[in-house]
């Protein structure tokens, strides 16, 4: 195992940190109202919102959440990635559904990388169990000694094996370690991911609130009446209105 360089894994970060601020702003650039009238109207009158302005940000703080995780999340594989590759000659891996492949002790281990613990539903951890069995598989056939790892790279659980279909467990501080040899990283890779943390969120933030503004605007024009409150049925009309129900049902008047 190679010694970690944590002047090389700064500089990876800040290079790639701007990336997944480069695509927070995208994002915000790209939003429209119709992507906001797509989320659940339902839920919101269930939560007696009355103000445009209320629905419109609330809307796009989940329209956001789920973006900015993903992103990040795509940033926590590349680091895991090229943290393993100089310290175990790690690599990305071509195989479906596997992320990282390394040797370390002698086993060829295949890994899936998740940004957090709570991820994916039981189709989806199916799907993750058959993947990685195909590349046992593979392995296995060229007499290769192979195991399979699931990686989270923050959380708790208890490291050990999925019982139902037997690859190794390892989240947070574990997983870390596994793929550097290095038992503090999870805790020294923090500061360089702050990397003019302040600078991108003032500049995420600006954006953000004139996008606000004018989306209260255009819900406002659209979707308020003549006094100003909030027309649901134009709202729910907008989301889920499409009738044509008729021209598939033979049967119906």
């Amino acid at each position: 195992m190679n010694p970690i360089d944590l002047g090389e894994i700064a500089v990876y970060v800040n290079e790639n940190i701007d990336l997944f601020h480069a695509r927070r702003l995208r994002c915000i650039q790209q939003l429209k109202l119709s992507n906001l009238v797509s989320k659940n109207p339902y839920l919101f009158r269930a939560k007696n919102m009355t103000k445009a302005s209320e629905l419109v940000e609330e809307t796009m703080a989940a329209f956001l959440s789920s973006s900015e995780e993903k992103d990040f999340g795509d940033f926590l594989e590349g680091l895991a990635i090229f943290v393993a590759s100089k310290a175990l000659d790690g690599r990305k891996s071509a195989s479906p559904g596997i992320d990282l492949e390394l040797v370390r002790d002698g086993i060829h281990y295949v890994i899936s990388i998740k940004s957090g613990t709570n991820w994916g539903n039981s189709s989806q951890q199916a799907k993750l169990a058959d993947d990685f069995n195909k590349a046992l598989i593979r392995l296995r056939q060229g007499r290769v000694h192979a195991d399979a790892v699931l990686g989270s790279c923050y959380g708790k659980v208890k490291t050990g094996r999925n019982l139902q279909h037997g690859y190794l467990k390892l989240a947070g501080q574990n997983f870390w370690t596994f793929i550097s040899g290095d038992k503090e990283l999870y805790r020294e890779i923090i500061e360089p991911i702050g990397y003019r943390a302040k600078e991108h969120n003032d500049a995420y933030i600006q954006q953000r609130d004139a996008l606000v503004n004018l989306l209260t605007m255009q819900f406002i024009e659209r979707f308020c009446d003549e006094t100003g409150a909030i027309d649901w049925p134009r709202v729910v009309d907008a989301n889920s209105g499409n009738y044509d129900l008729d021209k598939h049902m033979l049967d119906m008047p």
